[in-house]
């Protein structure tokens, strides 16, 4: 996005700015929006409240159908609703002319991809225990569990390139693309081109809730046969 012109530059032109400067101001609109909707909350929800609630309501009701327990979904709750307004917020930003979404750098997404990572392993080991959790990557045979437990191992790890350079390529390729847009024909290709972002934008906040919530399931919901 160097060909473009960034808010962030008229203070320093540097890349690792940059990020810096559009991460804090994706914090702090999320904080905002959340102010906004628990400063005077209401029993019939309205404005910020309002949007804010059914936004829960659908995270609760996809974890409920991943999970298979309202309890669990609610649980995990706050975890999935945080990243997914940082990812949804991150991703928008960038497609407002002179601004760069944070999501196209794998500062953003490499991290939180390793917070789900370290998370549902956590939960899966607490839930469960140690020795309870990791035979699951034995296998339902023990003569294959040699084989078995090292690619479980690489499978689990592949899950951080995979969360990461998902939104990441995702992002970055939008960006480039509107970049291109807004190069060739500043005033009326980029009305459509700005719809594909805003969906698109959604559809990888989506992903990323859905496959933390995922990823949980398979760490702590026991399955009968084990």
């Amino acid at each position: 996005m160097k060909d473009l012109f960034l808010f962030s530059n008229l203070i320093v032109n540097d890349h690792s700015f940059t990020y810096l400067f559009h991460i804090i101001l994706v914090a702090i609109i999320v904080l905002i929006v959340a102010k906004m909707a628990t400063s005077s909350m209401q029993l019939v929800p309205r404005g910020t409240q309002n949007l804010l609630e059914a936004y829960l309501e659908g995270i609760v009701s996809m974890g409920r159908d991943v999970m298979g327990s309202d309890e669990l979904a609610r649980k995990y709750l706050p975890l999935v609703a945080t990243i997914g307004l940082i990812v949804l917020t991150s991703n928008l930003i960038g497609i407002i002319p002179g601004f760069e979404a944070p999501s196209s750098s794998l500062n953003l997404t490499l991290c939180l991809a390793l917070c789900v990572f370290i998370y549902y392993n956590f939960e899966g080991i607490r839930t469960q225990g140690v020795i309870k959790y990791f035979a699951h990557f034995m296998g339902p045979n023990k003569f294959l569990a040699p084989l078995m437990f090292p690619i479980e191992i690489v499978s689990h790890l592949s899950r951080i390139v995979s969360l990461s350079f998902r939104l990441f390529g995702n992002i970055k390729g939008d960006d480039l693309f509107l970049m291109v847009v807004l190069s060739l024909a500043p005033w009326v290709a980029p009305l459509p081109a700005f719809a594909l972002l805003t969906f698109m934008a959604l559809l990888q906040t989506f992903i990323f809730m859905i496959l933390t919530y995922v990823y949980l399931a398979g760490a702590v919901v026991v399955s009968e046969e084990h």
